[in-house]
C-alpha cells in the first residue's frame, strides 16, 4: 500500500478518517438483508426488461451505516459551532422545539383528515397567525407559503391581484434597490413586472431622490428589505411608503432580516403593504434539508382579499378551512402550495414564541443587533468597514483591507475553514466589492464571539505580514484540498464510473 498524499498509509488523519464513495466501496453479493427469491410472473413491460444491473452498490449493514455516520461527521452544523453566514440568521434551534413537534396528535397527522379531527391543529395555525399579525402590526396573514421566496412570490401576485381588479393593467414596473436579495428581481420578473434597480446613496440605503424620480403611473410597487443586506435600517422607509402610495403602487418589504427588528418594530408602522417572515430564520427552524422552509406573508388590509387559499377562519363548529375561491374568497389567488402549509415548521415558531414571550423575542432581536456591533466593533481596525456608523443584525466588510496583499476574499474564506469556521457571506451584496457580510445571531455568547474575532484579527495579520502561501494553499486540514474552480466548473464530473479493467486499460 502507497503512503496517502495526506501523510498516512490509510488516508486517515487520527479521527478525521478518509470516505470513499459508496459506490467505490460497493461489491458483487454484498447485501444487508437476504431477500427472497421473486415468484416467476409473465412479463408486463413489453420487452423493455432490463438487460444489465441497475448499478447499486452492495454493502453490508456496517458499511451503510459507517459511511453515511462519517459523511455526517463531515458536516458543518450549527450544533457544531457559530455559522456566520450573513443574511441567513442561522441560529440555534431550541430542542424544545423538536419535543414539541414530534408529540402525539401533532406529528402523526394527516392532512387527509376530515377538519373535525383536526381541531387542535387549526387552532395552533390560528395561535400562530395571530401572534404574526401582532408582531407585524399587519391586519391578515397568508400561512401557506413554503419559503422566502414563495412568500414572495405571494406577496407579488397579491399585489398584481389587486392591480387587475382596479384595471391597472399599465402598472408594469417595480423598483428594487441594488443591495436587494437575488431572489426579489426574479420574484418581480416570474410576475411578468420588468424590474428597475435603484441605488443606495453613501451611507448604504435607499438613495430617497433617485427612488421618488422613478416613480410614476406605471410603477406598481416597490421590494425593499429592511433591514437592508448591508446590515443596515432603512430609516426613510416611512417616506419610501408614503411616496409608492401616493403613486398608486403597493410596498413589499423583503422580511429575512426580521430576526433583527422583532418585538421592536411593527412593519404595518411603517407603511408596508406585504411582507415574508422566514419561519425558518426569525423563529428558529430549521434550514435546509429538502422542505422545510416556511414563509408566511402578512398583508395590508387592501391585498388581504387577494391572499392564497387555504383560509382558517372560526365556524360555528369551531376551526375550518376555506379552500374554495367563492363568497368571502372570491378574489383569493388560488393555491401556491399541496395543502396547508409546512406543520411542523408551524408547531416549532409557535413553540419559540410561546418559551420565549414578548419580552424574550424583543431581547433576542437586540442581542442579535448587539453581537453584529460587537463584530464590527472589533475588527474594523484591521478590516474595512464600507459604511460608517453602526450596523443593525449583520456586520459587513469590504476587501480594500486586502488591497496589494495578493490575498482575495475567497482565499480569507478557505483559511477560515481550517480554523474550524464556517465562511461568512462572502461577495454580496453585489454593491459592496469583495463583500464579507457576518451574522453572529443572538445565539452567540461574548466567548465564542471572542473566538471568531481573534481568527479574523489573526488571519489580518498574516494578510499584513506577507504570508500569501498561507491562504493560497487553504485549506490544508480538509479531507479535500480546494478545487481547481475553473476546470471544475468547465469540465464537471457528475457521474461516477467504475475504473476501466486492467486487461483494458493496459490496451
Amino acid at each position: 500500500m502507497s503512503t496517502n498524499p495526506h501523510g498516512t498509509i490509510t488516508g486517515n488523519r487520527g479521527l478525521q478518517l478518509e470516505e470513499p464513495l459508496i459506490f467505490e466501496q460497493g461489491a458483487d453479493g454484498r447485501s444487508g438483508v437476504d431477500l427472497p427469491e421473486p415468484p416467476k410472473v409473465k412479463s408486463r413491460l413489453g420487452g423493455l426488461e432490463r438487460q444489465g444491473a441497475i448499478g447499486l452498490p452492495g454493502l453490508s449493514e456496517p458499511q451503510a451505516i459507517r459511511h453515511y455516520t462519517r459523511l455526517s461527521q463531515k458536516n458543518y452544523a450549527i450544533d457544531a459551532g457559530m455559522y456566520p453566514l450573513g443574511s441567513c440568521t442561522m441560529k440555534h434551534n431550541p430542542r424544545l422545539n423538536e419535543k414539541l413537534v414530534r408529540l402525539g396528535g401533532l406529528a402523526d397527522l394527516h392532512p387527509l383528515q376530515p377538519v373535525s379531527t383536526v381541531q387542535g391543529a387549526l387552532e395552533l395555525i390560528d395561535t400562530l397567525a395571530h401572534w404574526l399579525k401582532t408582531l407585524t402590526g399587519m391586519p391578515a396573514v397568508a400561512m401557506s407559503p413554503a419559503a422566502g421566496a414563495q412568500g414572495e412570490l405571494c406577496g407579488v401576485m397579491a399585489m398584481k391581484a389587486a392591480h387587475d381588479a382596479k384595471g391597472n393593467s399599465k402598472r408594469v414596473r417595480i423598483l428594487v434597490p441594488e443591495s436587494a436579495h437575488g431572489t426579489n428581481p426574479a420574484t418581480a420578473a416570474a410576475c411578468g413586472y420588468q424590474v428597475e434597480a435603484i441605488p443606495a446613496d453613501a451611507r448604504g440605503r435607499v438613495d430617497l431622490a433617485a427612488l421618488k424620480a422613478r416613480l410614476g403611473p406605471d410603477v406598481a410597487g416597490i421590494m425593499i428589505t429592511n433591514p437592508n443586506t448591508c446590515g443596515l435600517f432603512e430609516n426613510d422607509m416611512i417616506e419610501i411608503g408614503r411616496a409608492v402610495h401616493a403613486a398608486g403602487g403597493f410596498f413589499y418589504c423583503d422580511g429575512a432580516n426580521f430576526n433583527a427588528i422583532v418585538g421592536r418594530v411593527r412593519p404595518g408602522d411603517l407603511g408596508i403593504d406585504c411582507m415574508h417572515i422566514n419561519l425558518h430564520k426569525t423563529f428558529s427552524t430549521p434550514h435546509g434539508g429538502g422542505g422545510p422552509g416556511s414563509g408566511p406573508v402578512v398583508l395590508s388590509a387592501a391585498l388581504a382579499p387577494y391572499a392564497p387559499l387555504p383560509w382558517v377562519v372560526h365556524g360555528k363548529d369551531g376551526f375550518a378551512l376555506v379552500e374554495q375561491t367563492e363568497g368571502t374568497a372570491r378574489s383569493a389567488t388560488g393555491r401556491l402550495k399541496a395543502f396547508h402549509g409546512q406543520m411542523g415548521m408551524f408547531v416549532r415558531a409557535l413553540a419559540y414564541m410561546m418559551s420565549h414571550g414578548a419580552d424574550g423575542l424583543r431581547q433576542a432581536a437586540g442581542d442579535a443587533v448587539l453581537n453584529a456591533n460587537y463584530v464590527l466593533a472589533r475588527l474594523s481596525d484591521v478590516m474595512s468597514a464600507p459604511f460608517p456608523g453602526p450596523c443593525m443584525h449583520e456586520a459587513l466588510f469590504d476587501d480594500r483591507f486586502l488591497n496589494g496583499s495578493g490575498v482575495s476574499t475567497l482565499d480569507i474564506a478557505k483559511a477560515m475553514i481550517d480554523e474550524g469556521f464556517h465562511p461568512m457571506t462572502m461577495y454580496f451584496p453585489l454593491v459592496v466589492h469583495g463583500a464579507f457580510l457576518i451574522e453572529p445571531t443572538e445565539s452567540e455568547s461574548k466567548a465564542s464571539l471572542d473566538q471568531f474575532i481573534a481568527v479574523m484579527r489573526g488571519l489580518a495579520e498574516r494578510v499584513k505580514k506577507g504570508d500569501t502561501d498561507h491562504f493560497h494553499q487553504a485549506p490544508r486540514y480538509t479531507p479535500r484540498r480546494r478545487l481547481d474552480e475553473t476546470q471544475a466548473a468547465r469540465k464537471p464530473v457528475l457521474r461516477w464510473r467504475p475504473p476501466a479493467p486492467d486487461k483494458q486499460a493496459a490496451e
